[in-house]
């Protein structure tokens, strides 16, 4: 089977970086379903691999970690999909990724495709999405009826936060402030749903004070999280919830002492990384979000289609991703034949 890998760790601009390789086509055993890829999206996750994690001694790395498909073939224990099956999924950050014609991945974080939206369309939400939900829902503990509350998204625009926020729309009462810092990633979050957009190059409590805001129950950082976190401490509310997503350098806490802060962290690959008792978590969220997708309640978030699924194509996808200034998310469609 076609597909993209690397061998060595190498900026996006090597053409030896990312590379159009020939593997061997996988079976499908146990709780594996073996998926026909058809489309993929693009997220930090990839660069961060593909320029630090060493490929396996002799062998390629495939990576790659938001896909959608068909099931082209099941193993013996599989209960939930049938071949033919359509599906999306983000996979496993331990096993080989999606940037290949197919792809091995376990049934329990695998969900029925939105029947209502292409492959390029539904392949750019799955890992965002479950971020989005589980750190709504399963690190915060958001309550869907909590009125009178507010939550503050830093860095909203990207691909996380505008599933965030239409989660957040449409399944909470929250009112939602989001950050954003050029004209049209605010008309974006303003279209999604939030209520407020505000710039986050200025500081957020003159930004709160600016709009008159109330302070927030709720705190999730996208990114910069290093950056904001005094400007945080001081915004939420005594006895806030804290989240954040990205990877700083460091990160002092004690800020938050005083207001008795509540800190989380979400990683969508831990359910999968360390096959956890609720792994099947993963299956019903993508479930509920593709009835949601059928329904006209939440919107694919694709903001790009950078073409066919190769080596240069995803080159060129990582180097955008790394400028940090993508809006919603970067897909690729299909193999050349």
């Amino acid at each position: 089977m076609k597909a993209i890998g690397y061998k060595e760790n190498l900026p996006s601009t090597d053409v030896n970086s990312l590379q159009d390789i020939e593997v061997e086509t996988p079976k499908a055993t146990g709780k594996d379903i073996l998926v026909e890829v058809k489309a993929i999206s693009v997220n930090p996750v990839d660069y961060k691999i593909r320029a630090n994690r060493p490929a396996p001694d002799g062998e390629w790395s495939i990576i790659g970690w938001d896909a959608t498909g068909i099931v082209k073939e099941v193993g013996e224990d599989v209960s939930l999909f049938k071949v033919g099956d359509e599906v999306w999924y983000a996979g496993d950050l331990n096993r080989q990724g999606s940037n290949a014609q197919y792809q091995l991945v376990d049934e329990r974080i695998v969900g029925k495709k939105p029947a209502s939206l292409s492959f390029a369309e539904a392949a750019a939400l799955p890992l965002t999405t479950l971020t989005a939900y589980e750190m709504l829902f399963h690190r915060l503990e958001v309550s869907k009826d909590d009125t009178n509350k507010s939550i503050l998204v830093i860095g909203a625009a990207g691909g996380v936060g505008s599933i965030l926020v239409q989660l957040t729309k449409k399944l909470t009462k929250l009112n939602i402030i989001g950050t954003a810092s050029r004209e049209e990633t605010t008309s974006w979050l303003k279209e999604l749903g939030a209520d407020t957009v505000i710039n986050h190059r200025n500081k957020l409590s003159e930004e709160f004070d600016k709009y008159n805001l109330p302070a927030p129950e709720y705190v999730v950082s996208l990114n910069a999280t290093e950056h904001h976190v005094d400007e945080i401490a001081k915004l939420i509310k005594p006895q806030g919830k804290f989240g954040f997503i990205d990877d700083p350098t460091s990160l002092n806490v004690m800020p938050f002492k005083g207001k008795a802060v509540s800190t989380h962290i979400e990683l969508m690959f831990t359910r999968s990384m360390f096959q956890t008792d609720d792994m099947i978590e993963q299956h019903n969220i993508l479930n509920e979000v593709s009835e949601l997708i059928d329904n006209g309640i939440v919107r694919t978030t694709l903001g790009e289609n950078f073409g066919t699924i190769n080596a240069k194509n995803l080159r060129k996808a990582h180097a955008f991703l790394e400028t940090g200034k993508a809006k919603g998310k970067i897909v690729l469609e299909g193999f050349q034949v």
